[in-house]
């Protein structure tokens, strides 16, 4: 069965996450800050399949732990838990690395869902690499509505391997996160036309009340200096000015 990290600094929270993740038949262990997580998983020898991670901790946050976990190359998925539920607060815990968010308080049964989506993708992505003599994956069923994206494909010498969550150059492997996927596949389902920010926000986040779409922005930079060779002059993911970006697989006209 799967192993979960709990991160939580109230102590009844973390009991009662892990006693009922305990009779699902999880294995769980539990810390209340954030320099303890950070040292079991990046120092400790046992894997983790799924961080549970309060934002609002002692010492380090969640977000910088999150931050600091996805920096080190270990891209474990992370279920964030946090009172606070502003839009601006889903986005930046995206933007440090989260792959879900959920605000508190929150239903048992909720949880519950939220964290085998995250297992259930984690074996996903773990089968398609398993996969080494494929041409190309089968389309990945998620959430976002668009056409079937092949998950592997080619831009410039670079193959980009989303079921692996990699890209992949003649000298580099450059991991991604289930966030910088889920954007980079809604941009490739929909080449060739103009995507607003608020569109991406609806659409691969679930966002739908005004909110700064500098978020956005932040992705696409980072984006960018995966895909482009000179990411200030991008000839693939493009800006429309005042309305947000679109994608083009062939070089693509400077920004609009």
């Amino acid at each position: 069965m799967s192993s979960v990290l709990v991160v939580e600094d109230e102590q009844h929270l973390a009991d009662g996450l892990r006693f009922n993740l305990e009779a699902e038949g999880y294995t769980v262990d539990t810390v209340s800050n954030g320099e303890a997580a950070l040292s079991l998983l990046l120092e400790g020898e046992q894997p983790f399949d799924v961080i549970v991670l309060d934002v609002m901790l002692p010492g380090k946050d969640g977000f910088t732990v999150a931050s600091e976990l996805r920096a080190s190359g270990k891209f474990v998925p992370v279920l964030m838990l946090t009172a606070r539920g502003r839009p601006e607060d889903v986005l930046r815990g995206f933007e440090s690395g989260a792959d879900d968010y959920l605000p508190k308080p929150f239903e048992l049964s909720v949880f519950m869902a939220r964290l085998n989506a995250l297992l259930r993708r984690r074996e996903w992505f773990h089968r398609d690499q398993a996969e080494t003599n494929r041409e190309a994956s089968e389309p990945f069923a998620d959430e976002v509505d668009g056409g079937p994206v092949d998950e592997v494909f080619e831009i410039d010498g670079k193959t980009i391997d989303l079921g692996a969550l990699e890209l992949r150059t003649p000298t580099q492997t450059v991991r991604l996160t289930l966030m910088e996927v889920q954007l980079l596949r809604y941009l490739i389902r929909h080449e060739g036309k103009v995507i607003s920010r608020k569109a991406m926000l609806e659409d691969v986040w679930g966002v739908h009340e005004d909110t700064d779409t500098r978020a956005i922005d932040n992705f696409i930079v980072r984006l960018r200096k995966y895909l482009e060779d000179e990411p200030t002059r991008p000839r693939h993911l493009l800006t429309v000015r005042g309305v947000g970006y679109r994608f083009v697989a062939g070089p693509g006209d400077a920004n609009l």
